[in-house]
């Protein structure tokens, strides 16, 4: 594989994009700073193909980075792989208004091929060429200039690396048959809605135990005024007012501005200055959350009973022995939450039970909750097993020693 020099001219980088732009993909890798702003900073780009590769520079002076952009989000016929990939892929959202497509991760991919949950970049190198890597360079300042050799170097294996995993992962998902279990997933991280983050929704990402519809009211307006004031101060949202506060504003708000001095997560200088006064509007115009707009209720912890909460626990075992015999990631097959609301007796909108993971986990998900199917021990190991005739219902219990699912 040719390494380019790293390119910092427009003129380069037209000429780099013409060498690429035939290929059935390219890996893409990305390094930015982000702790101190809103939007992340893009400080360098690696991209690679089997035969080239090169790390762009954005902060160079007059790059202009419309012929790579261009190849992300308007050439179907190239695949983007990533590992990883959801800050990389909101960058080029925020770029451009659009999303790499088509696009494969191979940390998912990996999900469909061992039981790693979320395997990092440096074990699926590992794991794959069997080099491990140096991470000295992976904190340091993207932003500072020049980058040093060995920055870019760090950076640039990040892609060729890729660029070599990626064939040998697709190889072994299309030999197991598995590849099509990805599709769904890649569309998920390719949906612009993930990055495209409207103000008056912004509520939805607080946790708050009420369900008082003036609550999440106040609530939904407290973090539309916190959006808006981050973006337009480029801070990280945290940096303007806490999830925390804005939840306590929103159960107990203040009469009036000089009560925010007594907020805790707030300075005195609330009490006066331009921004306590923008909060004090957000509250008082703020209006109950409308009947339909309220969330939904799920069906967890308590509210699923003492009953539902033993069977929910045995569906999770049911799934970490259906994964550990798969040799799957039990996130990819199905969430908690799933389990909990087939346990509450939802049967509706369950992705478990759609396609390829009802095939493999959701049809014996039903067995369990509906009394066709139990455990067993067979040499040692816990294993499903068939129950031909359930037991009544009305039948009497049988008196023995409770199991703790979870410990299994």
């Amino acid at each position: 594989m040719q390494v380019h020099p790293l390119i910092e001219t427009s003129a380069a980088l037209v000429e780099f994009c013409d060498l690429i732009k035939n290929s059935d993909f390219i890996a893409v890798d990305t390094e930015f700073m982000r702790e101190n702003t809103f939007w992340p900073e893009l400080c360098l780009i690696q991209v690679a193909n089997s035969e080239h590769a090169a790390g762009i520079d954005p902060l160079a002076k007059d790059m202009d980075l419309k012929p790579l952009l261009d190849l992300m989000v308007d050439n179907e016929d190239m695949l983007k792989v990533f590992h990883a990939g959801g800050q990389d892929v909101e960058i080029i959202f925020n770029l451009t208004g659009k999303t790499p497509h088509p696009i494969f991760d191979t940390q998912i991919g990996q999900m469909a091929l061992g039981q790693a949950e979320q395997v990092g970049y440096s074990n699926l190198v590992e794991a794959w060429l069997g080099i491990q890597l140096d991470k000295g360079a992976r904190f340091t300042d993207w932003s500072r200039r020049p980058l040093d050799k060995r920055q870019i170097d760090y950076a640039i294996g990040d892609v060729t690396h890729l660029a070599k995993i990626f064939p040998m992962m697709l190889k072994k998902l299309v030999k197991t048959g598995r590849g099509h279990w990805l599709d769904e997933e890649m569309e998920k991280l390719a949906d612009p809605s993930n990055y495209s983050v409207d103000p008056d929704q912004a509520w939805h990402r607080i946790k708050i135990p009420s369900r008082k519809p003036d609550v999440l009211g106040r609530l939904q307006s407290l973090a539309a005024w916190r959006e808006r004031e981050a973006r337009s101060k480029n801070l990280p949202r945290g940096r303007i007012v806490k999830d925390e506060t804005l939840a306590d504003l929103a159960a107990h708000p203040p009469k009036d501005q000089d009560g925010l001095g007594r907020v805790r997560g707030l300075s005195a200088t609330w009490r006066s200055n331009d921004i306590g006064g923008r909060l004090m509007d957000a509250l008082d115009n703020a209006k109950p959350l409308d009947r339909d707009d309220m969330p939904d209720r799920a069906p967890r912890g308590p509210g699923l009973g003492k009953e539902g909460v033993l069977v929910a626990d045995l569906l999770k075992l049911l799934l970490k022995i259906r994964g550990r015999e798969l040799n799957v990631a039990a996130r990819l097959i199905a969430r908690s939450d799933e389990l909990e609301a087939l346990a509450a007796g939802r049967r509706d909108n369950i992705p478990m039970l759609q396609g390829w993971r009802y095939d493999v986990f959701g049809h014996a998900a039903l067995d369990l909750v509906e009394g066709r199917m139990g455990f067993a021990v067979q040499h040692g190991k816990l294993v499903m097993s068939k129950i031909e005739a359930p037991t009544p219902i009305d039948a009497a219990p049988i008196d023995a020693a409770p199991i703790d699912a979870t410990e299994a």
